[in-house]
């Protein structure tokens, strides 16, 4: 994610925090006693964030139109007064007390003037040329003029439009050269978005255009024509008067889902570590090392999210062996131990890495992290390989209940472990999440042909 993408989510974190505090200050100033508590105060701020992320309240964007700020705040604060006057309902026997409606007032009030003027000094302050994003196009001198305009009569959208790359020679100040040095400028230049023409491009090459934006981390836009067939997988907008089409976010390029992820995984990490790991890591300690020497824990580092290093906890398997971190196990492998056997079939020698999952390095589900020598292997080997990287590592994942776990024994092996981990990244819900922690669970109960 670049610089400018963070600094996004960052400004709307603290708009979030902004009305969360606003609603909180108005309740504890305006409330009698009665509600001045941590059950009523808690219970107003979920709903808003839960309301707000379903009627997408913060999803206002440089081209947002003052129309559509006006239709958030509307469908916002009418969800949120059903949620807010049924609080009274069901703990309170339907009775307002005192100053309640006071409250929700003062609470539409700041909140619409805080958006409101957030709104308009983020747009006054482009306007001025600040807050800009850079933007390049792949097409025609038509739909370039096009574009062209539209950035300079609306210029408190904070766009620069640096020109045009086309198949064709144009006499254009705009007019940057073929389509095929397209990359390379954009590799030595500032560029954060690419818009393209589908109808003045080849589709090859607005196939490659996809996959260097994708892998650059570049927002991609389409100019459609008005009876253009719009895929599931695109999303319909207007900037000003021209209609842009721009791929779904992925589920990952979602902050709540990381939030999800990130409870669910310390609710289910900390459940193990405190319910499980306090008892059973004796027990194990004092197996392992009856049946070899050697310490408890394996210790190793991997890759995690971003290409980051970390050290990933396991039971230790094996006889102490300096080819540890060279050759991963293979079937009826001499180095595993008498109790590594069992340790390895049921899958628990993974579960040190519930600690990993604490200390965030971990998810619970996710691609599961290789040998650094395997992954320097790999990234040659296999297409769209450190694609699995944009995401924290996991304990299991789709690729492992679907059979792919453990040894490489064949190319197919690795290119269907990575092809069901990008499936995975791509589409992620947190019920996919579940389903993954049951089947694995299950799958302890299943002999399983590669758990060695």
């Amino acid at each position: 994610m670049n610089l400018k993408h963070k600094k996004s989510i960052f400004i709307r974190a603290l708009i979030i925090l902004i009305d969360l505090l606003v609603l909180n200050v108005v309740v504890y100033s305006v409330s009698d006693e009665k509600y001045l508590n941590f059950s009523f105060l808690l219970y107003i701020s979920i709903s808003w964030l839960i309301i707000s992320y379903y009627t997408k309240f913060y999803k206002v964007y440089r081209y947002t139109q003052t129309s559509k700020l006006f239709s958030l705040l509307l469908s916002q604060f009418f969800v949120f007064s059903l949620a807010y006057l049924s609080y009274f309902t069901v703990f309170e026997e339907g009775e307002l007390v005192g100053n309640q409606i006071l409250i929700f007032s003062l609470t539409i009030i700041l909140i619409t003037f805080f958006k409101v003027l957030i709104f308009f000094l983020r747009r006054n302050y482009r306007s001025k040329g600040n807050n800009y994003r850079n933007v390049v196009h792949f097409g025609e001198i038509y739909s370039s003029k096009k574009l062209e305009n539209l950035f300079h009569f609306k210029n408190d959208f904070g766009y620069r439009y640096i020109g045009f790359f086309s198949s064709k020679e144009y006499e254009s100040k705009y007019y940057l050269g073929h389509i095929k040095t397209g990359f390379k400028y954009i590799e030595e230049n500032d560029i954060d978005e690419i818009y393209c023409d589908p109808a003045e491009i080849s589709t090859s090459m607005l196939i490659k255009i996809s996959k260097y934006a994708e892998e650059n981390d570049l927002e991609l836009r389409l100019m459609p024509e008005n009876n253009a067939i719009y895929s599931k997988e695109l999303v319909l907008e207007y900037f000003g008067t021209v209609p842009i089409l721009k791929p779904k976010p992925l589920p990952f390029e979602k902050i709540e889902t990381h939030i999800v992820k990130r409870v669910l995984d310390i609710f289910c990490s900390a459940f193990v570590c405190i319910f499980v790991l306090t008892w059973m890591l004796p027990l194990l300690w004092l197996v392992i090392r009856l049946d070899s020497k050697g310490p408890l824990f394996f210790k190793q580092k991997r890759e995690g999210i971003d290409g980051t290093q970390f050290l990933c906890y396991k039971l230790r398997s094996m006889k102490v062996n300096n080819d540890a971190d060279k050759v991963s196990a293979t079937k009826n492998d001499k180095r595993i131990t008498k109790v590594g056997a069992f340790l390895r079939k049921t899958s628990l020698d993974e579960f040190p890495q519930f600690f990993n999952v604490l200390l965030g390095d971990m998810s619970i589900v996710g691609p599961r992290p290789h040998m650094n020598l395997h992954s320097k292997k790999f990234i040659n080997e296999v297409d769209n390989y450190l694609l699995r990287n944009s995401v924290k590592p996991g304990i299991t994942g789709l690729a492992q209940i679907s059979g792919y776990r453990g040894e490489v024994v064949k190319k197919s092996d690795i290119k269907n472990r990575v092809r069901l981990d990008i499936f995975y990244i791509e589409n992620w819900s947190f019920f996919l999440d579940i389903k993954i922690i049951a089947q694995t669970f299950f799958k302890v109960f299943i002999k399983e042909e590669k758990a060695y």
